[in-house]
This record gives structure tokens, sequence and C-alpha cells, in this order.
């Protein structure tokens, strides 16, 4: 419920990614690294700190993340697009930065374009929007239909059971796939994210547990009245 900052389509496809995991708590981008730490690091590895026109600057990394595994609750991340890591003078920041975060005991590591496949990247940009809006459906009434109807088309294609209940209830065309896809969004329904949702099945789609349905239900009412 923040503005983010984000320099590139990769930190972007990043962050989406982030955003989109249950078990990321919080992110912050553009994370600043104490200045002496860096300076140091800089002068013992022999290299030039980063600056702009001739000012020593302090540096950033790309995202700080908070996430719930207990064995590891922070980690580091640094979006470099490969072609990047060819350039030696990249390589010195990154390693500056990487020993900044050694001496903190924080796991750091860089992720590039090859690391978020397309179809996760595509997945994450068609349900990302829908996540924040205004549901105008009852979600309880159509979660119970869409069940069904999961069932009892495992393999048919989503987008073709969407357009199969919008003529039979001659509804306008694309109606169930926008309050499937906000179902999705909304984590009621859940899929293997790697996979297009262009080319899911019905039998692709799961139901979350009868528990989790129950609170997030109850978050969507509270939300509604505030």
């Amino acid at each position: 419920r923040r503005t983010h900052h984000l320099m590139s389509d990769l930190e972007l496809a990043t962050f989406l990614f982030l955003e989109w995991s249950p078990k990321v708590i919080d992110i912050r981008e553009q994370f600043p690294l104490k200045f002496d730490d860096t300076l140091k690091i800089a002068e013992d590895i022999q290299v030039n700190h980063p600056a702009i026109r001739g000012n020593i600057h302090v540096m950033t990394s790309d995202f700080y993340v908070v996430h719930s595994n207990r064995d590891c609750s922070q980690l580091v991340l640094q979006a470099k697009y490969s072609k990047d890591l060819m350039k030696p003078r990249t390589l010195e920041k990154l390693e500056i930065e990487r020993r900044y975060w050694q001496s903190k005991g924080v796991p750091w590591q860089i992720i590039t374009e090859n690391d978020i496949p397309k179809a996760v990247q595509n997945n994450i940009k068609w349900l990302y929007p829908e996540a924040d809006q205004d549901i105008s459906f009852d979600v309880q009434d159509r979660l119970n239909f869409y069940t069904k109807e999961l069932a009892r088309n495992s393999e048919k294609s989503i987008i073709n059971l969407c357009k199969d209940i919008d003529t039979a209830y001659f509804s306008e065309i694309g109606a169930s796939l926008n309050e499937m896809r906000a179902l999705l969004a909304l984590r009621f329904f859940t899929f293997d994210v790697r996979k297009d949702f262009r080319l899911l099945k019905c039998r692709d789609v799961h139901i979350i547990s009868s528990h989790d349905w129950n609170l997030m239900t109850e978050e969507l009412r509270y939300a509604s009245n505030q």
C-alpha cells in the first residue's frame, strides 16, 4: 500500500514476482548501504567506490526482502541484465555489494532476466491489477459455482470454459474470465504460476483450503466496510 520506485523492466518483473509470493512479508527497493562500510570495502579490494560527477555516493541494493522462512528471514537481490554482467566496472560494484551483505550475514544474489520465466511474468502482469480491485460479485457464490464447473470440465481449457459459461448464461463475452481472473488474483484459486494462464486447463486450477477461504472472505468483508 505504498508507491514503489523501480528503475527497469527487470526490476518491475522481480518486484511483481516477489510481491506475488505469499511468503514475502516486506519488500524495500533501492535499499541504502552504510556509506562507511562500502567505502572501506572498496579501499580493501582496491577499486573505485561508485560516484556521480566525482562525488562519492551511497550505494543501494535493488531489493531487501523479508519473508516468513524461519531459517532465513532476509534476502537481498540485485537485478541485473545478463549483458551488464560482462562489464568489468559493473562486476567491481557488485563485488562491493556482495562483500557488504556477506559481512552482515544476509544472503545476497544476482537475478537476471533469465531467472524469471516469461510465462511467470505474463501471468503476474495479467493477475496483479486485479489484486487491488473492489469485488463486484458475491465471492462465496462464485467460488461454489466455479468449483463445480472446474470439476465437471477437467480437460477443458479455462478460457474455453469461461466462453461456454458466458454463452450458456447470456453474459457479456469475457465476463466469466474476468471473475475467474479476480478469484485467481485474490488467491481463492491457485495454479502453477510457471504455466501460462492461456494454456491452463480446469484440472490445473485448485481451490484453497476451507480455512483460508473463510479467512480471506472475512478480510474482504472487513475491507469493503472501511
